[in-house]
């Protein structure tokens, strides 16, 4: 009985967790834990993962376009080639911390590119709501992290 008593205080409920961990003096709350494992690596790899993508489809909208209508001229081609090549690059530093900013930075590009060639709306503006729906999740992981909603951030149960 008193094992099962021991272990009902001990829930993720109760107020064994403060005894564990000094509560902050001028708030009265405990810490919230850091997570177990670094979940701004995954994202960082989902975000590397959607540009290279996003280079593959830009880079394979010319061949399409090539056989529609008059296709790209040789400025078109220059301005997706160069797009394609900074794709690219973008995914490789996305552990830095101007990463995101510069594959946002890229989308408004593709999208201004895309008044001098307007084929690249095609996958311009798809890609420009899957990168909304990204910042969206980042900002709910940094939410959740915070307040220790994380399954890396809960404690272990006995």
């Amino acid at each position: 009985m008193s094992d099962a008593i021991d272990r009902a205080e001990t829930g993720p409920d109760s107020s064994a967790a403060a005894e564990t961990e000094p509560a902050d003096a001028a708030t009265g709350t405990v810490p919230v834990p850091p997570p177990a494992v670094d979940p701004w690596k995954g994202l960082r790899g989902v975000f590397a993962g959607t540009l290279v993508l996003e280079a593959i489809v830009v880079a394979l909208a010319l061949l399409v376009v090539g056989r529609l209508g008059d296709g790209a001229g040789s400025l078109g081609w220059t301005f997706v080639l160069v797009l394609v090549v900074l794709l690219m690059l973008a995914a490789g530093v996305q552990g830095r911390s101007w990463g995101l900013t510069a594959a946002l930075g890229l989308q408004g590009l593709l999208l201004a590119v895309g008044l001098i060639e307007p084929f690249l709306f095609i996958p311009g503006v798809p890609f420009v709501l899957v990168w909304a729906a990204l910042v969206w999740f980042k900002h709910d992981v940094a939410r959740r992290m915070d307040e220790g909603l994380l399954p890396s951030q809960q404690q272990a149960q006995d």
